[in-house]
């Protein structure tokens, strides 16, 4: 059978993507998410993202997220998480980080990056994990010229990110796409490191 040169290209640029992602997480920082549908291993980007790298792990490290849940999941966006019990009680934090949006990493599926509110530099505990290519959070393509902080992204687990994105969402405590059946973070470890 003739392979069309497109379709090799696509097949190259996968294999080169697939070897980069390998090289990067063996040098990389890894976070393990055990939750209630599975486990999420995360390699964090401490090169280009050393403040939400270095925020995110003292959280873990802190036991933080122990307990929270996945409380705002959209199928063809993204699962947030990071904040609340599953009695939707929001657990306190530390001051916000700086922005790191401009940093290179882009807001694809199976990065993982702050969330924030209106204020740019509002981020503190809670992150959420891209399930489809959401070019729009880029610095470069947001609506209000700051996008979303990449941090990261998933090395294993996003079989069980689809699960959790497929779980029915309502309303909750005021807040909506909340999972009916609440998704807990059981564990979040920093892995040591190879």
């Amino acid at each position: 059978m003739h392979t069309k040169p497109q379709s090799k290209l696509k097949r190259w640029l996968a294999i080169g993507s697939s070897i980069a992602l390998l090289a990067f997480a063996a040098q990389a920082q890894t976070v393990r998410l055990s939750t209630s549908q599975g486990d999420i291993r995360i390699a964090l980007d401490a090169e280009h993202a050393p403040k939400s790298v270095a925020n995110f792990i003292q959280y873990v490290k802190a036991g933080h997220y122990n307990g929270l849940i996945f409380h705002r999941v959209i199928s063809e966006f993204m699962i947030q998480g990071g904040g609340f019990t599953p009695k939707m009680d929001q657990r306190p934090t530390k001051p916000p980080i700086p922005l790191e949006s401009r940093n290179g990493l882009l807001n694809v599926r199976g990065s993982i990056a702050m969330a924030r509110t209106g204020d740019p530099n509002s981020a503190t505990a809670q992150f959420f994990i891209n399930t489809v290519d959401n070019a729009f959070l880029d610095a470069a393509n947001s609506a209000d010229g700051n996008g979303y902080a990449v941090f990261g992204r998933v090395l294993e687990g996003m079989d069980v990110v689809d699960k959790i994105r497929a779980m029915p969402t309502g309303n909750k405590n005021g807040q909506q796409n909340v999972p009916l059946t609440p998704i807990l973070i059981t564990k979040a470890i920093v892995e040591p490191k190879k």
